[in-house]
């Protein structure tokens, strides 16, 4: 039967099998990946999405697929891949602060060519969310560049980005900050951690390296920080908010969590779609906090949690109530 349902958010990247620890010599296989947790994350909150992936060819990547189909995520733009899935290791902190090691070398992700990638989008795509390890993996990730530079022009989408910066699998720092800084100006809305900011500019305060972001093309750069909350540069000024007090299990997820609740507090509020664009330069900072407390919100709950397990809708609600 022919899926005739719409889905407003388009997410591109890679899915990822997050192996984390639960004893001393023993691992539990949760899938992940920032994109797949993103477009996750939105539709259980009520923004239904389609995943722009490649999925791999062994156990794993039944486990992704099933993953998807359990949240109601579009399979219309997954790929059927050859090469096996791409894995992380997670390790903790004291503060539960997760680490990763990953391996991606020969895997599904990063493997994209121009032709698999959706041209065009389908008509009810209001935005395209991209970011991640996918957009420095190559060949993909000058596929997806050029998917990127085809939707700016094309100006029918909101374009959102989240670079989840990885040195260690995505290549030198200098190199990463190069394709961000071409990619920023194309985006109409970018979210970074604090840490993000760190990596690549580590003379500058993450609040002030936002700035420089905005100043070159952004509608709104979002800096997350973790257990301080977030802070929006906007044209007019910046919005900072705090984050709720909860028990952290883990930080698995929680950015993605975040990036997911802040598309949908925007489509929601009808801030997606190229028509948009503008009304989402001028929102101002009363209409612009209750966004980010939501999608504060939301990353917060996700850390009560273990893994990358974003909340619903109703989850989230009866949260914030009981919070209250």
């Amino acid at each position: 039967m022919t899926d005739t349902r719409a889905y407003p958010i388009a997410v591109a990247g890679e899915n990822v099998i997050d192996l984390v620890p639960t004893g001393a010599d023993t691992y539990r296989a949760l899938a992940g990946g920032s994109p797949a947790n993103i477009a996750i994350a939105a539709t259980r909150l009520g923004s239904p999405a389609s995943l722009i992936a490649r999925v791999g060819s062994d156990a794993f990547g039944t486990r992704i697929r099933n993953r998807l189909a359990a949240d109601g995520i579009s399979p219309r733009y997954l790929v059927d891949a050859a090469e096996p899935s791409s894995l992380a290791v997670v390790t903790f902190d004291e503060h539960r602060r997760a680490a990763y090691d990953f391996w991606f070398t020969g895997t599904a992700d990063g493997q994209w060519t121009s032709d698999e990638l959706p041209d065009p989008l389908g008509s009810d795509v209001q935005a395209l969310h991209v970011g991640s390890v996918a957009l420095h993996l190559e060949p993909g990730g000058t596929a997806l560049f050029r998917m990127i530079l085809r939707e700016h022009a094309r100006g029918a989408v909101t374009l959102t980005l989240d670079p989840n910066v990885r040195p260690d699998i995505a290549g030198d720092v200098p190199a990463i900050r190069r394709r961000l800084e071409a990619l920023v100006p194309l985006c109409d809305v970018v979210k970074a951690s604090d840490e993000d900011m760190r990596h690549l500019y580590p003379d500058l305060d993450p609040v002030e390296a936002a700035r420089l972001w905005r100043d070159s093309g952004p509608a709104l750069v979002v800096v997350t920080q973790g257990p301080d909350g977030a802070t929006a540069v906007t044209p007019h000024e910046a919005v900072a908010v705090g984050a709720p007090e909860a028990e952290v299990v883990d930080t698995v997820g929680a950015g993605d969590a975040f990036m997911g609740a802040l598309l949908h507090a925007l489509a929601t509020r009808d801030l997606l779609g190229g028509t948009n664009v503008g009304t989402l330069r001028a929102l101002p900072p009363d209409d612009l906090r209750p966004v980010l407390e939501y999608a504060t919100a939301a990353a917060t709950l996700t850390c009560t949690r273990e893994g990358a397990n974003p909340p619903t809708a109703d989850e989230l609600d009866a949260w914030l109530k009981s919070s209250a």
